[in-house]
């Protein structure tokens, strides 16, 4: 990618985050820590990487994603709104009474949500139908899937994984958030699932393990993914919990617990400062 191209990306990337504070703050209620890892892989699936109309979300030619850890829905809905699927003004009634955006993605409601989820372990086995129907079909669609580390400890999870390798399903790319932290605690603590890419090498992906905030690596990540033939692949991204607002990173607290005014007010100033010195850095 261009210079130019990154630097809009990690504007938007930043607004993102921006997005998944204000939505649970002013729901009360949501999971920013897991919204906040992933949301420089949301944003450069939605603005680089899929072939999507915000226009005409049910285009059948289009690419697919499935959040397999639906309880990060701010994050997939921020993205969306910023890609133009609904207004951006509409991530303040997450989770409330009649509000479409609820605290689960919802595809019979939410414009560019593929496939309803929530039950973890189950997006993904969604996700290997979806490319197994389009390799059936010859259609040239690709189905991309973001699971939590946690959620791996889910065996529906790995029966998942051996369709995908016994069907070849090259057109699939499972990513998973490696950011160490589940609702109970470290994962390593909880149910110690490393090696995670020997596991996944076992199943038979291709591998490939990024730093999961870094743009360059993501984008290298899919270039890999798309030059594969006749196996599934599997990003293992790096991450941080609650990247980007100082007090959230790296803490299991903020897996699902919405900021106060206070903490609000602290979070949206250093993502505003974050941003403000990115475009400063654009215009140079």
């Amino acid at each position: 990618m261009t210079k130019a191209e990154k630097k809009a990306l990690s504007i938007t990337a930043c607004k993102v985050r921006k997005g998944i504070i204000e939505s649970t703050h002013a729901a009360k209620a949501g999971h920013p820590g897991g919204s906040l890892s992933s949301a420089d892989l949301f944003t450069y699936l939605y603005f680089k990487e899929m072939r999507i109309d915000p226009k005409n979300p049910r285009d059948p030619a289009r690419d697919r994603f499935v959040l397999s850890k639906g309880h990060t829905a701010p994050g997939l809905y921020a993205a969306l709104a910023e890609r133009g699927y609904f207004p951006v003004e509409d991530l303040l009634t997450l989770r409330k009474i009649d509000s479409y955006l609820q605290g689960h993605p919802n595809m019979n409601t939410v414009p560019g949500v593929d496939m309803s989820t929530g039950s973890l372990g189950q997006g993904v086995s969604a996700a290997a139908g979806m490319a197994l129907a389009a390799k059936s079909k010859k259609e040239d669609v690709n189905v991309y899937t973001l699971l939590g580390d946690g959620e791996i400890e889910e065996g529906q999870v790995w029966e998942a994984f051996m369709l995908s390798a016994h069907y070849k399903l090259d057109n699939l790319c499972v990513i998973i958030d490696l950011n160490g932290l589940q609702i109970d605690g470290a994962t390593k603590d909880v149910m110690n699932s490393a090696p995670v890419d020997e596991k996944m090498k076992a199943f038979g992906f291709a591998v490939t393990t990024i730093d999961g905030h870094n743009l360059d690596e993501i984008e290298q990540a899919f270039s890999a993914f798309h030059a594969e033939k006749g196996k599934p692949t599997c990003i293992l991204m790096n991450t941080h919990k609650g990247k980007g607002v100082s007090f959230m990173t790296d803490s299991v607290d903020w897996h699902g617990k919405a900021p106060n005014d206070a903490e609000y007010e602290q979070a949206m100033a250093e993502l505003n400062a974050a941003q403000k010195e990115m475009e400063a850095q654009a215009d140079e």
